[in-house]
């Protein structure tokens, strides 16, 4: 076997365990969280992201996503209204709910997919106010359920919400 081939043999052997998401990385167990709209509770199982890195690569790669899954991100102190996300490599539309530190959606957006291999191609979505989580789901989820500014979010570890 020449020198080329058992690189290229021991790179692919490595991929699984280098590359996020892949055969061999565990997978947290996704959170219960719950959508209050008005007198409807709406149930979803998520994701959390809540250190720098898994903030970084959210829904990116995805091919799909169920109709009650997403990605909460979480953050240890309150964000700027001028940060915000973007759909670099990520390739479903998707949905956001900023929400405040009380639990309460204080702006929504779609956003679609970027088709850009610039990062900086791709544009930002910002909430314009501060937040302290957001929440992505499927694209149109938000429009079905007739989520609006104002309404409240819960997920396990946190003080009563929602009352």
């Amino acid at each position: 076997m020449t020198r080329f081939l058992r690189l290229a043999t021991l790179a692919t052997l490595a991929l699984p365990l280098a590359t996020p998401g892949l055969a061999g990385e565990a997978v947290p167990e996704p959170w219960p969280l719950r959508l209050h709209v008005g007198e409807a509770s709406h149930a979803f199982r998520v994701e959390v992201a809540d250190a720098p890195a898994e903030r970084s690569r959210g829904l990116m790669g995805r091919e799909r996503l169920a109709e009650d899954a997403g990605m909460l991100f979480l953050y240890a102190t309150e964000q700027p209204g001028g940060s915000g996300f973007w759909m670099y490599n990520t390739l479903i539309p998707l949905d956001i709910a900023f929400i405040d530190g009380a639990g309460r959606i204080v702006s929504t957006h779609t956003m679609q997919p970027c088709g850009s291999n610039a990062p900086g191609d791709c544009p930002v979505t910002r909430p314009g106010v501060s937040y302290r989580a957001a929440l992505e789901v499927p694209a149109g989820t938000f429009a079905s359920l007739g989520v609006e500014v104002g309404d409240c979010v819960a997920w396990p570890g946190v003080a009563s919400r929602c009352d």
